[in-house]
């Protein structure tokens, strides 16, 4: 197993000890926790290019990791939101984060089982979503007073990305190709 794989399973074993210290109120600890798998985010990817460490393994692993990692982070902030002294997230952001995923992976199947096999390749509006959904999960760790501008611009980027992939994902089926 190369160092960018190695990396990639390190920030999987890094979730339940993010989801634990936020349910334990420890956003401090949560926040140096959520800022190391981020950065191990891209150290895996720039390991991979440099070195050409890139394997069909990371290539599944990598973005099951930050799925796992952001739709955790959302659960488990949307669970202590709105405690005395916690800053609180509308329900409807990890809402639409999570019907995004769950949307981009339902299609990804519907494509693998029509077409017998998928290329996925995250788009730009989907890399600067990913950027947003981050950084609202750090402000709100932060508990920073202007979050809400923060994770309002991040469901927006949300649903256009998830309407970006569903367009995509469409032509993939109707055409056995990406546009």
């Amino acid at each position: 197993m190369n160092w960018a794989n190695r990396i990639t399973i390190f920030r999987i074993i890094l979730i339940p000890a993010f989801v634990t210290t936020v349910l334990y109120h420890r956003l401090d600890v949560a926040l140096v926790i959520f800022v190391m798998a981020t950065l191990t985010d891209a150290l895996d990817g720039y390991i991979a290019r440099t070195f050409k460490q890139k394997t069909q393994l990371g290539a599944i692993m990598d973005p099951i990791a930050d799925k796992l990692l952001i739709v955790s982070a959302f659960i488990s902030l949307s669970m202590v939101a709105g405690l005395p002294g916690y800053l609180k997230m509308p329900i409807y952001v990890p809402a639409i984060v999570i019907s995004r995923d769950a949307l981009i992976l339902t299609g990804a199947l519907i494509i693998y089982l029509h077409n017998g096999r998928i290329d996925v390749k995250p788009t730009i509006i989907g890399k600067i979503t990913t950027f947003f959904q981050m950084l609202t999960i750090i402000s709100v760790l932060m508990q920073f007073v202007y979050s809400n501008w923060i994770w309002n611009l991040t469901v927006v980027c949300t649903v256009v990305s998830g309407l970006d992939y569903l367009r995509i994902g469409a032509s993939q089926v109707n055409n056995g190709k990406e546009e």
